[in-house]
């Protein structure tokens, strides 16, 4: 069971927000971030890192997460908006965002590793923390899975490239896709290198 959180609850914490995304590393699509605040006395061994489970897993506890959560958050920033403001920027403007949706009063947010600024309340980035904490861990399963359906849907607008299988990430199968596609607009993320050599060629092709 993940209880790192345990450390932090005090007279003074009574509820405490996990914060995790999802995305920060793939070619297209928008990237994920996800809050949760559970009750102190909640345990659940089913609840892991997202990446150390399986979709089928994740999927199981997506609805239940919501449930039980005191309050959660979801929210994606587009691959514009990652190209406008970088990669980590847009990951923190997600995080924001899905934090800004718990409605419940809450003493203490915990990130996994990212820090931020000008919260309400004070933030604990720790490092792998989606493989310590409950909160965080429970945070990764909803970006993940938000993010996973995304990009499902994303492939039936544009069949062509097998999003529901490689998520937007750089794998062999999506690189030829793109050198036989070229990027889509508005869904790469044209300021990721594997992607911009091939908008800068689809820029040559008009030319004069």
């Amino acid at each position: 069971m993940l209880t790192e959180e345990r450390n932090y609850y005090s007279s003074s914490v009574k509820l405490i927000v996990g914060v995790d995304e999802a995305g920060r590393g793939p070619l297209a699509g928008p990237v994920c971030a996800a809050a949760v605040v559970f009750p102190p006395d909640y345990e659940n061994d089913a609840i892991n890192d997202s990446k150390q489970m399986s979709e089928k897993a994740r999927e199981a506890l997506y609805e239940e997460i919501k449930e039980k959560a005191l309050g959660y958050g979801i929210a994606l920033v587009s691959a514009e908006d990652i190209d406008k403001y970088n990669i980590y920027e847009a990951t923190k403007i997600a995080m924001k965002q899905a934090i800004s949706q718990i409605k419940v009063d809450y003493d203490l947010i915990l990130t996994d590793a990212m820090p931020l600024k000008n919260m309400k309340s004070e933030v604990v980035p720790i490092i792998k923390g989606d493989a310590k904490c409950l909160n965080i861990a429970a945070a990764s399963i909803l970006a993940k899975v938000t993010r996973d359906r995304y990009m499902n849907e994303l492939e039936k607008e544009y069949p062509a490239f097998s999003f529901s299988s490689h998520k937007g990430y750089g794998t062999k199968a999506h690189m030829a896709e793109l050198e036989a596609n070229g990027p889509i607009p508005g869904v790469h993320r044209r300021s990721f290198g594997p992607v911009k050599k091939f908008f800068q060629k689809q820029l040559s092709l008009f030319d004069i």
